[in-house]
């Protein structure tokens, strides 16, 4: 699973990804100092995990992971190849979800592309231009759909579908607001369209902001945009992140206390992250490895069970599972969790939860 980072020039998008990722991606105070996507593998952050590790004492700790992309900075005009507009756009369309990089800083050492701040006419820039990219598939899906129909009656609901899309989309609404059946949803899938994607907004705030970003007058804006969609935003400080990101654990919470904070942006960032996909983890425990396994929501027992090995889902049993949560009640025993009934058996009907601990059964 991909996330894109998105965002104008000198937004804070590379220093952000460094922080998350720390491989080094190159900085500069210039547009397109990024050209090709840097790509990251970034642990997400899981107490039960941690918990687990302190219980068991493995060998092994393996945290679920999920994969970040910093994609070059987007100007006006993109969809119209301006910039690196068709770079830009082909990355960001293998990318599974969008995280954009909103500044709401005022630094005069740092460049504006658009010369001020202003959140809204930012986020604009690049929404808007996503929006005209998706006008054009559309237009070319309904050209092929009409020329069909002549022929086959059935590609009237396609049509009808696409032309639904197509009216938020001159209304400056990305695909993502449209409430579509699950049809409907069929029918646009494998058009790939860049604002069905499901996004999350990051408030770059200066340090002196960090501890009350809500008081920022250019946060409000950015989390004003977002309610639109329903989308969540994420305030933080790009500069302290990647301070953070080089300290050790213990120097890392000195410093989350010394900022009145309880945990990093970046954490936060991470896990939002992980939610805006619409995954979950299930877990699995003992001295050889503890681990968190990722799935997605509505992930039925056996397909989970495919996660760890192929055979165990072809000879699925059972699954015992108890949550993560009553076992922590249990004093983290899975005997005492046994004998207060805690640990249930599923079968292949069940349908996976977060923080599941699964032990499974099969035979083949």
């Amino acid at each position: 699973m991909k996330i894109g980072i998105v965002g104008l020039p000198n937004v804070g998008k590379s220093t952000l990804f460094n922080s998350i990722t720390k491989a080094g991606a190159e900085c500069a105070n210039y547009p397109f100092c990024t050209i090709e996507p840097n790509v990251g593998m970034v642990n997400v952050p899981d107490e039960r995990i941690e918990k687990l590790a302190e219980i068991y004492k493995p060998q092994k700790v393996t945290n679920a992971v999920v994969e970040f992309v910093d994609i070059a900075g987007l100007v006006k005009g993109a969809s119209k190849g301006e910039g690196l507009g068709n770079q830009f756009l082909s990355h960001i369309r293998e990318t599974d979800s969008i995280v954009q990089v909103v500044r709401c800083f005022e630094n005069s050492n740092i460049g504006h592309v658009d010369g001020s701040v202003e959140p809204v006419r930012d986020m604009e820039t690049i929404n808007f231009e996503l929006i005209f990219a998706d006008l054009e598939t559309i237009e070319k899906r309904l050209e092929k759909a009409k020329k069909m129909l002549k022929s086959d009656k059935k590609y009237q609901f396609e049509i009808d579908t696409f032309e639904k899309v197509k009216q938020a989309l001159e209304e400056g609404k990305s695909a993502r607001t449209v409430e579509l059946s699950e049809e409907e949803q069929e029918v646009i899938k494998d058009s790939f369209l860049l604002t069905s994607k499901p996004i999350l907004y990051v408030a770059n705030v200066d340090e002196s902001d960090i501890e009350h970003p809500e008081a920022n007058e250019n946060v409000k804006k950015v989390e004003d945009y977002a309610k639109q969609e329903g989308t969540e935003v994420i305030s933080l400080c790009v500069k302290i992140e990647e301070e953070l990101s080089v300290l050790e654990p213990e120097e890392k919470k000195e410093m989350l206390e010394a900022l009145g904070l309880e945990e990093s942006g970046l954490d936060k960032l991470i896990k939002a992250s992980y939610q805006l996909l619409g995954l979950i983890s299930f877990l699995t425990a003992g001295e050889p490895e503890v681990r968190a396994w990722t799935i997605k929501k509505g992930t039925k027992a056996p397909a989970a069970a495919g996660k760890i090995h192929s055979d165990i889902e072809r000879g699925f049993i059972k699954a015992e599972v108890v949550s993560f949560d009553d076992f922590l009640k249990c004093g983290g025993s899975m005997v005492e969790a046994k004998e207060a009934g805690l640990v249930r058996s599923e079968g292949k009907e069940y349908t996976m939860k977060d923080g599941d601990m699964v032990l499974f059964k099969f035979n083949v």
